[in-house]
């Protein structure tokens, strides 16, 4: 296999041995239209080291690719700088196969590997400023708690001043193109802020911080290193996408407003459109997002850079429909910051949709501003509520915004 899936040079001493998945359509509920990649990273030094592995199923090719740069078995060190099953679902595989004479991870990612394996492997761990001697060269550890996960860390490669930066200022997207200076810029923003918005979002405040430890550290890597998606190898690009980590961490609210929604009958989807008129009116910027054919994480992605969340149900069986608590539910984990908002929605005899709308709004933190309920097919003084909630809302955005 090693004649067919070939390693690719990243720098003198680094090569990238991961696995382009094209079929990847589903990560946890978040859509990936553009497929994936897992990352894994061979470095060349004394010490041999083997920077994650990649899913299960791929096992076989990751070492493929090592092998068309070095035999697999002369791995000393295998560093796990991610426990969640993507990039760690090989690593036992790739252990027995070539023996290393380390594994290192963080400390909670030893305790995590311990809880995925149930095995007797030996993880060294490591904490925030511990190094390991390469030979030559120095693999530096900075530990990342939950950025995503208890257990993520960042490995830094001194003297080919690499940053493998695990699920960090990655994304969701398949390429033959490994490096994002081969990639439009537009494409590396809509895949960065939908990767943001649906896993790293609720970790903002801690995204902060390590933007804040990394300035302070005076850190410049040459190169930055991802799990997900395109390596970063220019200056400018690097700065680019900290400089958007940081504007998606801060939350900053805008003029633009997002209204999500389902509807049975039509009427919910009439109130809908009416919000919207009166938000453009007012000098907001809409998105509006029918369920039907909007995916949860589409509306997280919308959500990223908005200042307003209107959310609309009809009442099904005394509840909400289905479809908006599917949506709500995915929005209150991911924990959006400094929105206001609205709820509506048509009922034909309890209406009890609208009130549950508001309490999972309020619960997120979202300063409603009003709510909307029509019996039936709403009237033209319901529609011309709606319409008024919306000049209300953009008044408050565009003020906000200037």
């Amino acid at each position: 296999m090693e004649e067919v899936f070939r390693a690719v040079k990243v720098t003198d001493r680094v090569y990238w041995v991961g696995v382009i998945d094209w079929a990847l359509r589903n990560f946890h509920g978040y859509t990936t239209r553009e497929g994936s990649t897992y990352n894994a990273y061979l470095i060349l030094a004394d010490k041999v080291t083997l920077i994650d592995t990649v899913k299960a199923p791929y096992r076989e090719e990751l070492l493929a690719r090592v092998a068309s740069v070095i035999d697999p078995r002369k791995i000393d060190y295998v560093v796990s700088n991610h426990s969640e099953m993507d990039h760690s679902g090989s690593l036992a595989w790739v252990i027995e196969v070539v023996k290393p004479e380390k594994v290192l991870a963080s400390v909670m990612g030893a305790k995590a590997l311990k809880e995925h394996f149930h095995w007797d492997v030996e993880v060294v761990p490591v904490k925030s400023g511990d190094e390991v001697d390469l030979g030559g060269m120095k693999l530096s550890f900075i530990e990342t708690r939950m950025l995503h996960w208890p257990d993520s860390m960042f490995s830094y490669l001194e003297g080919e001043e690499v940053l493998f930066s695990q699920d960090a200022f990655g994304m969701h997207l398949a390429s033959s193109e490994l490096f994002a200076d081969e990639l439009d810029r537009g494409l590396l923003e809509r895949e960065a802020a939908t990767y943001y918005a649906n896993i790293l979002l609720p970790y903002s405040p801690l995204v902060l911080k390590l933007l804040a430890r990394v300035r302070e550290t005076g850190l410049k890597p040459r190169v930055v290193a991802t799990d997900h998606g395109p390596i970063w190898r220019r200056g400018e690009d690097i700065a680019w996408i900290l400089g958007l980590y940081e504007r998606w961490a801060l939350q900053k609210p805008t003029k633009k407003a997002v209204v999500v929604y389902d509807t049975m009958w039509g009427s919910t989807a009439l109130m809908a459109r009416t919000l919207a008129d009166g938000l453009a009116a007012g000098g907001a910027q809409v998105k509006l997002m029918p369920l039907e054919g909007s995916h949860r994480s589409d509306v997280a992605a919308e959500i990223l850079d908005a200042g307003a969340l209107l959310v609309g149900s009809p009442t099904l069986n005394n509840n909400l429909f289905p479809s908006v608590a599917d949506i709500l539910t995915y929005l209150r984990g991911l924990r959006p910051q400094n929105l206001i908002g609205a709820a509506f929605g048509s009922y034909g005899w309890s209406g009890e949709s609208v009130k549950q709308v508001r309490e999972v709004l309020e619960a997120m933190k979202v300063e409603v501003v009003g709510e909307v309920k029509s019996k039936y097919v709403p009237t033209r003084e319901v529609l011309q509520e709606c319409y008024s909630l919306g000049l209300q809302i953009a008044q408050r955005l565009v003020e906000g915004d200037e």
